[in-house]
């Protein structure tokens, strides 16, 4: 039985049993069942683990593996705003990684490490898919683009003081948990919140319209008459349209030098090569 003391487990499971009956197989439930329970700690503890293994006729090694695997799962209590800096290449290269190097020693923690009044976890992150508004930081998964150095250490600033701040795209700012809520599938009614992507983000597109460019016509696809083997003439293959060896069915003589005119090549082995002539000759081959 789960370790969660009696009030918290009758919190927890009818919103449990809701998120398990949205899935025909009960084990599809456990990654908005551990959000769950991440929205009731802040974390996944072991208590947490024993219970959603329960719940799904899991083991807690299973919970566990996947727990481990995913990085918005947290093993130990996080901060109140879990403040993430990306510092892949584009953020990177744009001030990310000095960022990240500033917070640390602001906030005097590092990577995955919590203020000592739990108000913020530090996080490097990898690509947020953001990169037209380099360099990221973000809070809770909500965005804060082209940063500083300077407005990095405000904004966290704010959050510790409890001063109210907003993400240039996207909703409010909520708490680690209340988010953690909504990725269990609860919404909080804030979805239509914020602003959504700018300028930036439609450049190419607009300079693809300036110059006139079109999208290419797609390739004429094979028949398919033409048979798994037959000619793949236009059938969109490779970068010119032609076969590619990765992706397109070609007859063995082609792709394959060391074959014969049967088709039999010395990777098949006697037996199949055998069979591929055999076969070749009762055609009248």
């Amino acid at each position: 039985m789960s370790g969660f003391p009696p009030e918290v487990r009758s919190r927890l499971e009818p919103d449990a049993k809701e998120i398990i009956g949205r899935y025909p197989r009960s084990r599809s439930a456990l990654l908005p069942l551990l959000h769950l329970v991440q929205s009731e700690e802040g974390y996944v503890s072991p208590d947490g683990i024993e219970f959603c293994a329960e719940l799904l006729d899991l083991t807690s090694a299973e919970v566990a593996g996947v727990v481990t695997f995913y990085t918005m799962y947290k093993r130990r209590p996080s901060g109140r705003y879990a403040v993430g800096v990306c510092t892949n290449t584009l953020c990177a290269v744009l001030g990310g990684d000095q960022i990240f190097d500033t917070l640390k020693g602001h906030l005097g923690v590092g990577n995955d490490e919590t203020t000592s009044d739990g108000a913020v976890t530090l996080e490097q992150l990898e690509c947020n898919a953001a990169c037209d508004y380099a360099p990221v930081v973000m809070v809770n998964w909500e965005f804060f683009d082209n940063q500083t150095p300077e407005t990095a250490t405000r904004l966290v600033d704010d959050l510790r003081a409890g001063t109210p701040v907003t993400p240039t795209r996207g909703a409010p700012v909520r708490t680690f948990k209340e988010v953690a809520r909504v990725l269990a599938g609860f919404p909080d009614g804030l979805a239509d919140e914020g602003g959504s992507g700018g300028p930036a983000t439609f450049v190419g597109l607009e300079v693809a319209r300036e110059r006139g460019d079109t999208a290419p016509e797609p390739k004429k696809q094979a028949t398919a008459s033409q048979g798994s083997r037959g000619s793949t003439e236009g059938a969109g293959y490779g970068a010119a349209g032609g076969p590619s060896g990765s992706d397109a069915p070609a007859k063995t003589a082609e792709s394959d030098p060391a074959a014969d005119e049967t088709g039999a090549s010395v990777a098949d082995g006697p037996d199949q090569t055998a069979k591929k002539r055999a076969t070749k000759k009762g055609k009248g081959g």
